[in-house]
């Protein structure tokens, strides 16, 4: 067995999630319940095929978040797997749980605008994701005044009221 480290590529403000799925037809299903999730969403999705063909399957409504899917779905290569990659102004809080709610959505291994390295396990039979590394490590933890600029933050951004 070979590890090996493959980093996303994308622009650093755009979002993507990654996941693992278990049937062909999870292209359409996940496009269906993300532009009814979030009408006129912009977004690219890549899903690699584990059987037959073997291809990485594609949809979206924006040409270039679906180039981003299928380049890094081609460069983490490993079966099952499926990349949504979300433009600017759309986020992964707005569509996580509806994408989990895809019948065929075994898992979510991300959600993220951080850079991130997908961990790959390739053996004679191909290749499985066995982890994700999302951003930074920590470097402390936080005090009063970083828990007073996350509560101002979550309220100027509209997550929180008042």
């Amino acid at each position: 067995m070979n590890l090996k480290s493959v980093m996303i590529e994308k622009p650093e403000a755009v979002n993507f999630i990654l996941g693992q799925s278990h049937f062909i037809k999870t292209v359409e299903d996940i496009h269906e319940a993300l532009v009814n999730a979030v009408p006129g969403i912009k977004f690219g999705l890549a899903f690699s095929e584990a059987s037959g063909k073997c291809l990485i399957r594609w949809s979206g409504t924006d040409p270039a978040m679906v180039n981003l899917a299928t380049k890094n779905a081609m460069a983490i290569g490993a079966g099952h797997t499926f990349l949504i990659f979300l433009a600017d102004g759309y986020y992964p809080l707005n569509v996580l749980n509806t994408v989990k709610n895809v019948p065929e959505v075994c898992h979510i291994f991300c959600a993220t605008a951080n850079p991130a390295e997908v961990l790959v396990a390739e053996t004679e039979l191909g290749r499985g994701i066995l982890g994700v590394v999302d951003g930074a490590s920590p470097k402390g933890v936080e005090e009063e005044e970083d828990i007073a600029w996350r509560k101002s933050f979550l309220r100027k951004i509209g997550y929180k009221i008042g």
